[in-house]
């Protein structure tokens, strides 16, 4: 079983919010998606991408940036552009889109797709959090990936002209970049390092998080959990711990809790059937697991989101 796409299958990705940009010096943007992953994609010329207390960032064509919690930055002609920035997210849309034009006709040319991701922000919080604040893969150099030599192309093309389904098509395309962006810094992360993504290309720890998140409903316990990696007891447990940065039942449980959030803020089903689905035959033992996690109960959490008041 693949964890990773396990996992994406839980932020329940449905494509992207885009606009198609056309720009001439000077130009400049600014946009933020917290929580949220936000890229650019540079079809012709090239852009800086400026972010608060971090240095420019050259992009050029073929170079596609993600930005996998949505920070505050800016793109622009050059990094002391005589543009005044232009908010950009209200500019994105889920229609089929007419490229938007800034800066003076005479200037040095750069074509942007730019748009954010479409997932569970919940769900998605400890991948998210887990990756850099910025994934820059180079379309240019000796070996560019294919993946994103060929990505672009179509995107470029499939956005140069308006024609039936091309959100859907776009929608599909993103959602192919953005997951295999992810993969790609998943499989250079190093062994050894302290993020979790390196449970992820573990093949005993992998295994034990598929199952995990494939049915989260079932009584594990560690024993069963280090058979399904084939290890030991104390190695898996040994193994999850210092990898993961918690024991396995704790990110299970962690987990459980997400996925009961969500059907918390989602759906009408009562507390006692949520319950059920996230493995608690008690509605006493969820709600207190419930409010270990998110500082309340159930039923107050629920409230809270039919309020529109986020949890802090």
């Amino acid at each position: 079983m693949d964890s990773l796409s396990l996992i994406l299958d839980d932020m329940h990705f449905n494509g992207v919010v885009f606009a198609s940009l056309h720009n001439t010096a000077p130009w400049s943007w600014h946009i933020a998606t917290p929580g949220l992953a936000c890229f650019h994609m540079v079809s012709h010329g090239h852009a800086w991408l400026m972010r608060e207390g971090e240095e420019p960032v050259l992009l050029q064509t073929g170079d596609l940036v993600v930005l996998p919690a949505g920070a505050m930055h800016r793109i622009q002609d050059k990094p002391m552009t005589m543009a005044v920035a232009q908010d950009l997210l209200p500019l994105m849309t889920t229609s089929e889109p007419a490229p938007i034009e800034q800066g003076c006709s005479d200037g040095p040319a750069c074509h942007l797709i730019s748009g954010h991701a479409r997932f569970d922000v919940d769900m998605a919080a400890p991948l998210i959090a887990a990756l850099p604040s910025l994934m820059l893969v180079r379309g240019l150099g000796e070996a560019p990936p294919v993946w994103l030599a060929i990505g672009m192309q179509f995107l470029a093309q499939e956005v140069a002209i308006p024609r039936p389904a091309q959100q859907a098509i776009i929608n599909r395309m993103g959602g192919i970049l953005f997951i295999e962006c992810i993969r790609d810094y998943v499989e250079s992360v190093p062994e050894g390092s302290s993020s979790w993504l390196v449970a992820l290309k573990d093949r005993a720890l992998s295994s034990a998080l598929a199952h995990m998140h494939r049915d989260p409903r079932r009584s594990w316990t560690v024993p069963e959990l280090a058979q399904q990696a084939c290890l030991s007891r104390s190695a898996f447990a040994d193994r999850f711990s210092q990898t993961m940065g918690e024991p396995p039942l704790t990110y299970l449980t962690r987990h459980r809790m997400r996925l009961a959030a969500r059907q918390l803020r989602s759906s009408g089903l009562s507390i006692s059937k949520i319950a059920d689905q996230v493995g608690y035959a008690s509605e006493a033992a969820f709600s207190q697991a419930f409010k270990r996690e998110y500082g309340a109960s159930p039923s107050a959490m629920r409230q809270r989101w039919l309020k529109g008041i986020s949890c802090v």
